[in-house]
């Protein structure tokens, strides 16, 4: 089944406790934390991260858009976060990273740029619990969808068959209605929303509709068969 992870980038700040409620039934909260250094924005940090997660069951999915991620990373599982990623871009080693987090009891994710390819990370996979495809480029939501990021999804599906991992696969950046059955088409399974969560009148059956979209697609999907 399909895993829906709305964003709380486009969530009112102000009422973070409430937010997570409105979605309640997701899969999981994606916390995405900027720098402004890394990426042009600046978010929140982990007093915010630990205050989030004690106000909701929802477990808490870290996008860790920042410089020195060995540094900061596993603060944020000590937080609360039940996953963490990181930007291969940032990691001065990412295999130790993933290591620690998973070693502190969340799971380790890497994520890439749009630019950036996955192929030259093939090696680090086994070390990962997922991979997070930008479909835009980080650093402010609201963006429209890359469509040619489609290819990379697939090429990072396929990678993940060759070495049989049971490795998620996460979409994160313009992902609506009319944009996540390609991206399952594709090979993804975890799908990042968040305009077209919280913009929506119901959040929480934008969620339904949304893991209704992305299981029927996936659902006779190429890398689904005999999944």
């Amino acid at each position: 089944m399909a895993q829906i992870n709305p964003s709380i980038l486009s969530a009112d700040f102000a009422r973070l406790a409430d937010e997570a409620e409105a979605v309640r039934g997701s899969d999981w909260l994606h916390v995405d934390v900027m720098d402004n250094h890394f990426v042009p924005n600046l978010t929140l940090g982990v007093p915010v991260v630990e205050s989030l997660a004690r106000a909701t069951d929802t477990p808490l999915d870290l996008h860790l858009m920042i410089e020195d991620p060995d540094r900061w990373a596993p603060q944020y599982v000590e937080a609360g976060a039940g996953s963490v990623t990181f930007h291969v871009e940032a990691a001065a080693a990412p295999v130790r990273l993933a290591r620690e987090i998973r070693a502190k009891g969340a799971r380790a994710s890497m994520a890439l740029k749009p630019g950036t390819p996955i192929e030259p990370y093939e090696d680090l996979l086994p070390e990962l619990d997922m991979v997070l495809i930008m479909t835009v480029e980080p650093g402010f939501g609201g963006q429209a969808f890359l469509d040619i990021m489609l290819p990379k999804i697939r090429r990072t599906r396929e990678l993940i068959a060759k070495h049989d991992l049971e490795l998620w696969l996460q979409v994160d950046g313009g992902v609506a209605a009319n944009t996540i059955e390609r991206c399952a088409e594709a090979g993804a399974d975890v799908f990042v929303a968040g305009s077209a969560v919280y913009g929506a009148e119901d959040p929480a059956e934008a969620v339904r509709k949304l893991r209704d979209l992305a299981d029927k697609a996936s659902a006779d999907a190429w890398w689904a068969c005999g999944h």
